[in-house]
């Protein structure tokens, strides 16, 4: 009973020791940061925000897809493999298409089948109907003689 017990706790650690190790290793990508909040933006004007990565580990890194949730949002990255230790810029614009706020996922897809997640976020304010109206005091001073 008790060499049972033994064999059993002694593959259980070695399962999670295994387990641990395999995690490290795969964790290269780093990002410098994982959102952006791009706060009050105005309607109809497209805004941008550049990620920054950096590949950890020993061998070239290759971004394999990097893709929104939907199509008012455009990523934009090399398709060359990051070198170890290199960084990179995945580039990201949200078209403020529609009014208020919004977040949205960006899912980045590495060395074939990991993936990562960016989020953009932020609240867009409607946007004036029409022109500015006009200036009246510009009339009332080109009436005036001095």
């Amino acid at each position: 009973m008790k060499k049972t017990t033994i064999l059993s706790l002694l593959m259980i650690c070695f399962f999670f020791a295994g387990a641990q190790t395999q995690n490290v290793a795969s964790d290269v990508l780093k990002l410098k940061e994982t959102e952006h909040d791009f706060a009050k933006i105005p309607q109809g004007k497209p805004v941008y925000y550049n990620f920054e990565i950096t590949n950890t580990g020993t061998v070239a890194l290759k971004l394999d897809d990097v893709h929104a949730s939907c199509g008012c949002t455009t990523p934009e990255w090399s398709r060359e493999p990051i070198a170890p230790g290199a960084t990179a810029i995945i580039k990201v614009g949200y078209n403020a298409a529609a009014e208020g706020p919004f977040t949205k996922p960006i899912t980045i897809t590495y060395n074939s089948n990991q993936t990562r997640q960016l989020i953009i976020k932020g609240t867009v304010w409607k946007a004036p109907e029409g022109s500015a109206p006009a200036n009246a005091s510009v009339d009332l001073l080109k009436k005036q003689t001095f």
